[in-house]
């Protein structure tokens, strides 16, 4: 036991300084590929709910296609296959070599795409759970489209879609160690470096275990506390 703990601390033989800088990566990459799915989600919500048929044509493909295939894939797509078409585009442009791409932004574009497809139903659901009755209410008191949705729509979809929106934070932060791939040094990349130059692979992936498993205990508490703080208004009343 105190080879293990001198083996994962702090101290000149231990990696606790890089098991620590590989869990802030984990949680940069994460938030960024979380943040990206958001964006990508908000507006694949709003084609399916604008009531364009090119527009709701177009979410749906895009939801169908990216939950149809692996998320391993896409990001094997979008870090080999891109590099593989900067480095062509780089010759055209006479430039030698192979152009590589950042991993951090990769990873970040592709887990917040696949992530983006699933928020984008969550989002949509949220919105549909709203009581057509409220939106109906504010449109007769003259409310406009930005405050209709500041005051009302927002708030309400939020609460409808807190529950989901936890889900899909539990999926990215578990869908970053894909993004090893890449050699970004995050948690599964560092654990297997480790594993792999002192040869104790029990060791460092059991730590790997603890480690998930501390960061998805924590956001499920933070995630239920968010789900209270929505809830506050029907609690006072």
């Amino acid at each position: 036991m105190a080879t293990y703990f001198t083996l994962i601390g702090f101290g000149p033989n231990g990696w606790g300084w890089q098991l620590a800088y590989a869990t802030f990566l984990t949680l940069s990459v994460s938030a960024c590929a979380f943040a990206t799915g958001l964006g990508f989600g908000t507006l694949g919500a709003w084609a399916k709910l604008s009531g364009s048929a090119v527009a709701g044509r177009a979410g749906d493909v895009y939801t169908t296609v990216v939950r149809g295939i692996p998320d391993l894939l896409v990001v094997y797509l979008f870090y080999f296959g891109g590099s593989q078409v900067m480095t062509a585009v780089a010759r055209m442009l006479g430039q030698q070599g192979f152009w590589g791409l950042n991993g951090f932004m990769v990873g970040t574009l592709a887990v917040g795409i696949v992530s983006g497809a699933y928020q984008t139903e969550v989002i949509r659901g949220g919105y549909l759970a709203i009581p057509r009755g409220e939106i109906e209410a504010a449109r007769a008191v003259g409310m406009g489209r930005l405050l209709m949705l500041r005051r009302i729509i927002a708030p309400r979809a939020l609460r409808y879609a807190m529950p989901g929106i936890g889900n899909v934070w539990q999926q990215v932060l578990k869908e970053s160690a894909l993004i090893s791939v890449t050699g970004l040094a995050e948690i599964m990349r560092q654990i297997h470096v480790g594993a792999g130059s002192t040869r104790l692979p029990f060791d460092f992936y059991i730590t790997g275990f603890m480690l998930y498993l501390m960061l998805t205990t924590v956001s499920g508490f933070a995630f239920r506390g968010a789900e209270g703080w929505t809830l506050r208004s029907e609690r006072r009343a």
